[in-house]
């Protein structure tokens, strides 16, 4: 029950006690201890709202870093993460399989201020021997949300 409870608001996290107790068959006072529990334990890390901000006025660029290191004995992969993912810009950081060893998501206001974070925050960081920084210009699918459908082609077509 604790997968399908998981599966349920990981769509949507707006469901109601009242019905995700219905959907699961279960009490409405055992869900809502199964979800503190999940909370404390750590499996659910929090709520989100998936918001397109390209229908806002809101200006703000997005930028997928992928970034090498050299681990060394005294400092593997998850203490340079955490190095790495205490900075303020950076939304997400995952540890990769491929050319590069980490895929970072980062989010500022201006592509200028994206460059800067990465000449003088991320490449002085002990052991970070290269990036490579890919600017998201549209985002068609995020989260499993479609975000931008496409146009149809409006224009006549000709024959000759």
């Amino acid at each position: 029950m604790k997968e399908e409870l998981l599966r349920l608001i990981q769509n949507n996290a707006r469901i109601e006690l009242k019905d995700l107790a219905v959907m699961l068959g279960a009490e409405e006072a055992a869900v809502a201890n199964m979800l503190q529990d999940l909370e404390q334990d750590g499996t659910i890390c929090g709520y989100y709202t998936l918001i397109n901000w390209d229908n806002t006025d809101e200006e703000k660029v997005d930028a997928l870093i992928e970034v090498n290191v050299n681990t060394q004995r005294d400092m593997g992969f998850d203490a340079i993460a955490e190095r790495i993912y205490q900075f303020d810009e950076v939304k997400s950081c995952y540890l990769i399989s491929g050319r590069y060893d980490y895929l970072i998501l980062l989010e500022g206001k201006t592509m200028r201020q994206v460059a800067n974070f990465v000449s003088s925050k991320l490449s002085p960081v002990d052991f970070v021997s290269g990036t490579a920084t890919h600017f998201i210009m549209k985002r068609y699918k995020d989260y499993g949300a479609v975000l931008a459908t496409p146009k149809r082609d409006e224009r006549e077509r000709m024959s000759f």
